[in-house]
């Protein structure tokens, strides 16, 4: 897992590197200043040093030289500090900014299988509570968790050269400590673990209620809203609530064991003292010791902070490791064909499941082949796999048993990108994207000029309304399409695909949202501009393919009938009710409007 997060480091090494040598100096130098203090001290009493058994400089020339160097480590102590503080800073934000990219990256590449096993809102927590987590965790261990170490040990060792065997005392306090720090952290791990999970469940409650609020508004269910968002904030409320109270323990065991060396050398100190009547240690020696002593607990105290980190970090860094580790269950071969021939389909002998744990297939030994330019339409109830059907065809999915082929060609032996480029696909739900129309338009080509852009769109009988805006086509489309209807969105998602020029246009009930008139138009525009692309029409509404070269009816992910409108229509039951009751429907609403034909 280490080594895995570790390559999000990149152009950042050099920065992570200096960081921990900088810190390293400047932990160096703060451990020389409490032993420069106390031969400045011996200096300024003029009295030579026993202890250490070195020659001090006594009277003014001892205090200038001393208070020279001390002022010396000083100004470096901070230079290192502020060095390595730049470094740190540069290093984990730059390294979060690579781990999100890395994220982001990988998930471009999902397929929509890959995509199914994440929720979104779990992988929106990953990009940011838990990279954040890792970024701080990261921090740490570069400048902290070096800093911590380097100053427990040089300041036992200055205890030892200052106190003598009076330094056993820190040494003998590390092993009860660290074990009471560990046993902390092996119990609020778990809770953590817990929590990142209800952190999705809160991220998802968020997400559904936004994307719906009209929903929510018009069945007046706020109240109900507010409180499943209230269970699952309280959800993780609970969870850190107890990782916190196990984690509060840590200042309370840092005390204890600080006031209790404290006092232990306090009192070995002034009993030493008192005895030799300093002759081998006297205050100044003692004032040092306990010096170093708050060092060597405050190093277990940061490094108590960082464990507490990593063990929030652990988690994160586990659920950000599902996602980078995550293979692509679509891969490009290696010799990819990039020319996609012509827009003919063949479907042979397919089957097709969602999962290998489905208890059934999706479709049902699918057997079509549609010549290139052809018009097809889909028909079928709800659940009858139209829209599993036509996910093969730009391998969104991989047929379970049998094979596609578009273009005479395995859809497996094309470059994915080169195929579904040539593969331009309208959803009934598409989706528009924060911008303006024009920029919005040019995701089917980005080199489209304005006059194929308006073209598009009125073959898409969307230049109308486009037009009627104030900004025309510079309007500002606000995100998920907010500002326009759906039917206006339909036709501009229709109009974005038509600038792609692909040999293969399906349009998966993207005309539910506009009215009979408006979807002829569109219908006839398309057989205008596009006379050679093989155009599929998944539809609710007989009236929206009954005029297509062939009619393709499913049933239960089988194709229950193929032919023309007039083939199926009294001849196939479930073309022929579909068609009855929406006729039906029609003339009801006619006769409602006194009969004559006019409403």
């Amino acid at each position: 897992m280490v080594k895995k997060l570790a390559k999000s480091v990149r152009e950042y090494k050099t920065a992570a590197i200096l960081s921990p040598i900088f810190v390293s100096l400047e932990v160096v130098l703060e451990c020389l200043i409490p032993f420069v203090i106390t031969l400045l001290t011996k200096a300024i009493k003029n009295e030579p040093d026993i202890v250490l058994g070195m020659n001090v400089i006594l009277g003014m020339t001892g205090v200038f030289t001393y208070g020279g160097i001390l002022v010396g480590l000083a100004i470096a102590s901070l230079a290192c500090g502020a060095l390595s503080g730049m470094f740190c800073a540069r290093a984990s934000s730059g390294y979060a900014k690579n781990l999100r990219k890395d994220l982001y990256y990988k998930i471009q590449e999902f397929s929509f299988k890959n995509i199914d096993k994440f929720s979104t809102p779990s992988l929106v927590t990953r990009m940011t509570t838990d990279t954040n987590n890792v970024q701080f965790a990261f921090m740490m261990i570069i400048r902290i968790a070096v800093r911590a170490p380097l100053m427990m040990i040089f300041s036992i060792v200055m205890a030892f050269i200052v106190g003598g065997n009076l330094g056993w005392i820190f040494v003998g306090v590390i092993p009860p400590l660290s074990v009471a720090l560990l046993l902390i952290m092996r119990k609020a791990m778990p809770v953590f673990k817990r929590v990142f999970k209800k952190y999705d469940a809160l991220n998802e409650s968020i997400q559904e209620n936004v994307r719906g609020m009209r929903v929510v508004k018009s069945f007046v269910r706020e109240e109900y809203e507010k409180q499943k968002f209230d269970r699952a904030a309280t959800d993780v409320q609970v969870d850190f609530t107890k990782a916190e109270r196990i984690l509060a323990w840590n200042n309370p065991v840092m005390q204890f064991f600080f006031y209790t060396v404290l006092t232990t050398v306090l009192f070995l100190g002034s009993y030493l003292i008192m005895t030799v009547s300093g002759v081998t240690y006297n205050v100044e020696d003692i004032s040092q010791l306990i010096v170093y002593g708050m060092q060597v607990l405050m190093s277990l105290m940061m490094l108590s902070m960082v464990l507490v980190m990593i063990v929030m970090s652990i988690e994160s860094a586990r659920r950000i490791c599902e996602v980078l580790d995550e293979e692509s269950t679509l891969k490009s071969p290696e010799n990819a064909v990039f020319d996609v021939a012509d827009g003919s389909i063949d479907f042979d002998s397919v089957s097709f499941k969602y999962s290998a744990a489905a208890e059934r297939n999706a479709l049902e030994n699918v057997n079509i082949h549609i010549k290139s330019g052809e018009t097809i339409g889909i028909i079928g109830g709800t659940g009858s796999s139209k829209t599993s059907l036509v996910n093969l065809i730009s391998r969104l999915y991989d047929a379970t048993d049998g094979s596609v082929k578009v273009g005479g060609r395995d859809v497996k032996e094309y470059d994915l990108t080169a195929l579904r480029n040539q593969v331009a696909v309208v959803l009934q739900k598409n989706e528009l994207f924060s911008g303006t129309i024009k920029e919005n338009l040019r995701w089917g080509d980005p080199n489209a000029t304005d006059e194929q852009l308006v073209e598009a769109c009125k073959i898409a009988a969307a230049d109308d309304f486009v037009s009627s805006f104030p900004n025309g086509y510079d309007t500002y489309i606000e995100q998920g399409g907010t500002n326009v209807s759906g039917g206006q969105k339909q036709r501009l998602c229709i109009a974005r695909a038509l600038l792609k020029k692909p040999k293969i246009l399906i349009l998966d009930d993207s005309t539910s949202a506009v009215d009979t008139r408006t979807d002829k138009m569109i219908r006839d525009g398309l057989k205008k501009y596009a006379p050679d692309t093989t155009k599929i029409i998944i539809a609710q509404r007989t009236s929206s393919v009954e005029d297509a070269d062939r009619i393709i009816v499913m049933d239960g992910g089988k194709i229950n009938a193929v032919g023309t409108h007039s083939e199926l229509l009294g001849k196939n039951p479930i073309y022929t009710e579909v068609y009855t009751t929406q006729n039906k429907a029609d003339s009801d609403k006619v006769s409602i409007g006194g009969g004559d034909g006019n409403e």
